[in-house]
């Protein structure tokens, strides 16, 4: 079944990267980092690794403008207050996006299950911040812009954790409680994903069907997710699924280190 670009994949195969797009969906919903699943799904699939990359964004965009929509209907991110941020991650994720594609297909094979690797362990062991509660928090412009640039940058170049970095470096940073952080973190990774994704599309590394496919059960399985009412299970729910991660890294890593 060829898709795009030559890539040629088998059909029960797009149905279980569509599943894995529904399940990274709905776990993103109630614990986060559903990222680091979809990514290493399609490297599982065989597609190129810069193809992965396009792939990957085109559905993760799909997510965050959802997350991002709700958030600001909700009164929960003000763009006037995150104008440099939005910039520096916009500019950030294009400067990313342009390296990834110029890094050979054969470091990117090496590198990719290290980066999920370790965002599945600092995900799982990270020290949570502390939540303000400011009723009326003033945000540092100036810190913004080496905020925006950096995590821009890394969700141009791989970009599996993006959402959860962003929540923990506004915590740490800003008189935020969860819940804008959470806003803040949708938002600029709406416009990192959507930044590094022109320039993918540019390029012509975006698997379409897939992507679309992909994007669409993503939507789904986040708004199935974000409507299940689970009470403490996140406790469970996020370790188990970064553990899982953990393991599909390790795979990869085997796979393309020692060709096994």
């Amino acid at each position: 079944m060829s898709l795009t670009l030559g890539v040629a994949i088998e059909p029960h195969i797009l149905l279980i990267l569509i599943a894995a797009a529904f399940i990274a969906g709905f776990i993103d919903a109630i614990a986060g980092g559903g990222g680091l699943l979809t990514l290493p799904a399609l490297l599982m699939a065989g597609l190129p690794p810069h193809l992965v990359l396009g792939t990957n964004k085109l559905c993760a965009t799909f997510g965050s403008a959802t997350a991002s929509l709700a958030f600001y209907r909700k009164g929960l991110f003000d763009p006037k207050q995150w104008q440099r941020g939005l910039w520096a991650t916009g500019l950030g994720a294009i400067l990313g996006a342009i390296l990834a594609q110029q890094l050979p297909a054969q470091w990117l094979n090496q590198i990719l299950p290290v980066v999920v690797f370790a965002c599945a362990v600092y995900l799982l062991f990270g020290p949570t911040p502390k939540v303000h509660k400011e009723t009326k928090p003033i945000i540092k412009t100036t810190r913004q812009w080496p905020q925006g640039l950096g995590l821009g940058f890394y969700d141009g170049v791989a970009g599996p954790g993006t959402g959860a970095f962003w929540t923990v470096s506004t915590l740490m940073l800003y008189p935020l409680d969860l819940l804008r952080a959470s806003g803040v973190a949708r938002s600029m990774n709406f416009i990192s994903n959507g930044a590094a994704l022109s320039m993918f599309v540019i390029s012509g590394n975006v698997a379409w069907v897939i992507g679309l496919g992909m994007g669409a059960a993503l939507m789904l399985g986040a708004t199935v997710g974000a409507k299940v009412a689970i009470g403490g299970g996140n406790q469970l729910i996020r370790p188990v699924f970064i553990l899982v991660v953990m393991a599909l890294a390790a795979r990869l890593a085997w796979q393309h280190w020692f060709g096994v």
